[in-house]
């Protein structure tokens, strides 16, 4: 319980809006992306500046009041919401500062990858980080930051120059290479366990107008295609960055009435670089079949990055399940389009991610808190549904279909895509490098603070010990 008159010295003492469960606006606020969230936290503090989170952070504290931490709110295990606790929503902190002299750029967590990719398209420049335009760049980045120039500029994480970071304590740190170095290296892919994150520094790149789109062919027809992709991501440039789709095509979509009448296997993604270049590298993939649609062409970086956002609407239902594969076998393109043939919601798509082999490889493995960089593949099965009568079948059809999948799969994932928080998949995000995440959480947040996360428990090691 929370006196009346602390509730009140607290408001005061904010800049940003403090929503109490009894307010209008307060039920818009807690909404997130994924519709299977639903919790009723005690109260949604709109940050505007980095004074209002450290100012809620020692509140929370001294208080003992549960927090989390709202960025976009894209993350599917809904780890943003808090049940009677806080939620810090950092969603209206939205600045931008590009510097093309530099080619870097300052964004405030609330940002999305739409909206970083906006600001940069005036200057011929883009991030690398997010296939999907409406996923925040403060959580993606946190966790890896897979995206359009993977292969050619690496995770978003590895193109993070510096950040500002509020611990536990509500201490304001500058974190870099040179400064707080363990703190920078926990950050880049050790999520929110070890502070909020106010300010990111990126190295940006130039990007201008790009060949983007992709390829569709009926599914029945899909393992060919799948298979030549395959073939394909063996040769193909680093500027080249695909991903496979098995879809329906939603009434908004136009295409030919044969995908109409089935699911859709859809190729393709971004070639950064010399328009030319990408049409003749790309035509293999774009006379294969022939596909029964090709709808690649030249268009903005920033329209690139969006292309794909009408696949995840937000406010939907959604459960997810994801690991990397051991490779793109005969045996797991078949299981893929035959569990997709009976999927009970036509909202789903299933993704095949080819990440490797290019910049994100080239980084020394223990060169950050990312866990996996050598599997060249991720599979992601995204189920979604609109009603929620429906939520027990799609569960259920996504778990038999994990199970189907599991001899492909590798003892590895991709934290960001986690769809449910517990520790075993924790564990298979981060591998050997939990231990030393789990040293760094107790130098810096020992009480778990910051615990409405994809949650790295601190040890129990010593000050002492720690600095042995």
């Amino acid at each position: 319980m929370i006196s009346e008159s602390a509730l009140h010295e607290f408001r005061t003492s904010l800049r940003g809006q403090l929503l109490l469960p009894d307010q209008p606006g307060y039920d818009e606020a807690r909404k997130i992306h994924n519709a299977m969230i639903d919790r009723r936290p005690a109260m949604i503090l709109r940050c505007a500046g980095v004074a209002d989170v450290i100012t809620a952070v020692k509140f929370s504290r001294s208080h003992g009041v549960v927090v989390s931490v709202r960025g976009a709110g894209h993350n599917v295990a809904g780890t943003s919401l808090c049940d009677a606790g806080m939620v810090i929503d950092l969603s209206a902190m939205k600045g931008i500062r590009v510097n093309p002299v530099t080619g870097t750029a300052r964004v405030e967590p609330g940002v999305t990858w739409a909206e970083l990719g906006h600001e940069l398209q005036a200057f011929g420049l883009a991030a690398t980080g997010g296939y999907v335009g409406t996923t925040g760049v403060a959580g993606l980045t946190l966790g890896g930051g897979l995206g359009w120039m993977v292969r050619k500029h690496g995770l978003a994480l590895d193109n993070l120059l510096s950040a500002d970071v509020v611990t536990a304590e509500g201490q304001l740190l500058t974190v870099s290479s040179t400064e707080h170095p363990d703190l920078f290296w926990g950050i880049r892919g050790g999520g929110g366990n070890f502070g909020i994150v106010t300010s990111f520094e990126f190295k940006v790149h130039p990007a201008g107008t790009v060949f983007a789109g992709l390829v569709l062919h009926p599914a029945s027809k899909g393992s060919e295609p799948l298979r030549f992709w395959r073939e394909y991501e063996a040769t193909a440039p680093e500027e080249m960055t695909n991903s496979a789709l098995v879809f329906t095509a939603p009434p908004e979509l136009p295409v030919p009435d044969v995908l109409r009448r089935e699911p859709i296997v859809g190729i393709g993604g971004v070639y950064v670089g010399p328009l030319e270049v990408g049409e003749r590298v790309l035509r293999p993939l774009r006379e294969f079949g022939p596909p029964a649609a090709d709808i690649y062409q030249p268009m903005p970086y920033s329209a690139a990055q969006t292309m794909a956002d009408f696949l995840w609407p937000k406010g939907i239902y959604n459960y997810w399940k994801s690991s990397y594969l051991k490779s793109l076998s005969d045996g797991a393109i078949d299981t893929i389009l035959d569990f997709y043939s009976k999927a009970p919601s036509p909202r789903t798509v299933v993704v095949l991610e080819h990440n490797g082999d290019g910049a994100m490889s080239r980084v020394a493995d223990d060169a950050t808190a990312f866990g996996h960089r050598n599997w060249p593949y991720n599979f992601l099965v995204t189920t979604m549904w609109t009603d929620a009568a429906e939520t027990d079948a799609n569960i259920r059809w996504t778990r038999a279909f994990w199970e189907a999948m599991r001899p492909f799969l590798a003892e590895a994932a991709y934290v960001n895509y986690l769809g449910e928080v517990d520790e075993a998949g924790i564990r298979s995000a981060y591998g050997k490098k939990y231990e030393r995440l789990a040293a760094l959480k107790q130098k810096y947040d020992p009480t778990n603070f910051f615990c409405m996360n994809q949650n790295i428990r601190p040890t129990r090691t010593t000050p002492a010990a720690m600095t042995a």
